[in-house]
C-alpha cells in the first residue's frame, strides 16, 4: 500500500519480472490528424472516459491468475487489467480503435 498525496491509501504491485517475461505489442498510437478528420461532419461527438479504461478491460481467466497478490486478508487477483501491466497500453488502444 502506497499513501497518496491527497492523503488516501493505493494498491500498487510490483510487476517487474512478468512485464519482462511478456513480449513487447508495439500497437501504433493514432496520429491526431486522422482522428480529427474523422470527426468531420459529424453532428455530435462523444468523449470516453479513458482515465480509468484499463479497468474496463477484462483479463483472461487463465492469465488472471499471474496477477496473484498476497493481503493479511487473503489471495487476490485481478479480474480486469492493472495499470501496471506493460502491454496494457496498447491492448487498450486497440480496443478503443
Amino acid at each position: 500500500m502506497v499513501r497518496k498525496t491527497k492523503g488516501g491509501w493505493r494498491m500498487c504491485q510490483d510487476y517487474t519480472d512478468l512485464n519482462k517475461a511478456c513480449p513487447k505489442d508495439s500497437f501504433p498510437l493514432p496520429q491526431i490528424d486522422q482522428l480529427v478528420d474523422a470527426t468531420a461532419g459529424h453532428e455530435l461527438l462523444s468523449i470516453m472516459d479513458a482515465y480509468s479504461g484499463y479497468n474496463q478491460i477484462f483479463m483472461n481467466p487463465v492469465d488472471s491468475e499471474h496477477t496473484t497478490f498476497i493481503t493479511d486478508k487473503g489471495l487476490y487477483c485481478y479480474n480486469v487489467m492493472p495499470f501496471s501491466l506493460k502491454n496494457a497500453g496498447a491492448k487498450y488502444q486497440r480496443l478503443v480503435n
